[in-house]
C-alpha cells in the first residue's frame, strides 16, 4: 500500500473512531486525547489529517453528507418511493447520528476557520438537493399533487428530524411500543403527504 492510500485508510479510521466516541460521549466527552488514546496514535498525527476539533467535525459532517449522497446514486434504479422509504430508515435506525450532526451543523455555523468547509459541504448538499428535487418532482406529477417539490421536501425533513428526536428521547422509549411499527408509521405518513394536496 502506497503512502497516500495510507494516509486515507488511517483517516478513515479516524473519522469511524471519532465518530463512535462522539456517539458513546457526547460532544464535550470526545476529546483528541481520547481519540488518539483509541486509535494508539500520537496526537500529533491527528493533526496531519484536521488542524483542530472545529475541523474534525466539519470533515465529520461533510462525509456524511457525501455518504447521504453516495446512497442517492447508488439507488439510481429504484422507485421514488423506494429511495424515499431508505433514506427515512437510514436516519430512524440510527436517529442518534442524525441529531448529533445537525447540532454539530448548527454550532459551527459561524465559526471562524471552518467556512471553506462549509462551502464544501453546500456544494455537495446543493448536488443531492438538485437530484432529490428532480425525483420528487416526477413523483408529485405521477400522484397529481399540488404540493410544490420544495414544501414537500421540507414536509420530509421535519418529519424525519422530528422523529429522530422522539426516537432518540430516553423519555419517551419508554412508551413507544414497537420501535419498528412507528418507524413504517412515518414511512407511510410521507408517502401519504402528498395525498392531501390534490
Amino acid at each position: 500500500m502506497d503512502r497516500q492510500a495510507q494516509f486515507k485508510a488511517r483517516q478513515e479510521m479516524i473519522f469511524e473512531t471519532a465518530e463512535r466516541l462522539l456517539l458513546e460521549n457526547g460532544e464535550l466527552g470526545m476529546t483528541l486525547d481520547l481519540l488518539a488514546s483509541e486509535l494508539d496514535l500520537a496526537k500529533g498525527t491527528l493533526y496531519k489529517h484536521f488542524q483542530s476539533k472545529d475541523e474534525l467535525y466539519m470533515l465529520l459532517i461533510l462525509r456524511h453528507e457525501k455518504i447521504l449522497l453516495e446512497m442517492f446514486y447508488l439507488r439510481q434504479s429504484h422507485t421514488f418511493i423506494k429511495k424515499l422509504e431508505y433514506f427515512i430508515l437510514y436516519h430512524l435506525n440510527h436517529p442518534e447520528r442524525t441529531i448529533l450532526y445537525h447540532l454539530l451543523e448548527e454550532k459551527l455555523a459561524n465559526v471562524a476557520g471552518v467556512q471553506s468547509l462549509f462551502r464544501q459541504l453546500y456544494q455537495v448538499r446543493k448536488q443531492r438537493l438538485k437530484e432529490t428535487l428532480s425525483a420528487i418532482h416526477e413523483y408529485l406529477l405521477v400522484e397529481k399533487s399540488k404540493i410544490p417539490a420544495r414544501d414537500y421536501i421540507a414536509m420530509i425533513w421535519s418529519l424525519v428530524y422530528g422523529a429522530a428526536m422522539l426516537l432518540n428521547s430516553s423519555f419517551y422509549q419508554r412508551y413507544l411500543g414497537s420501535r419498528e411499527t412507528l418507524k413504517r408509521a412515518y414511512v407511510k405518513q410521507a408517502l401519504d403527504i402528498p395525498k392531501s394536496y390534490l
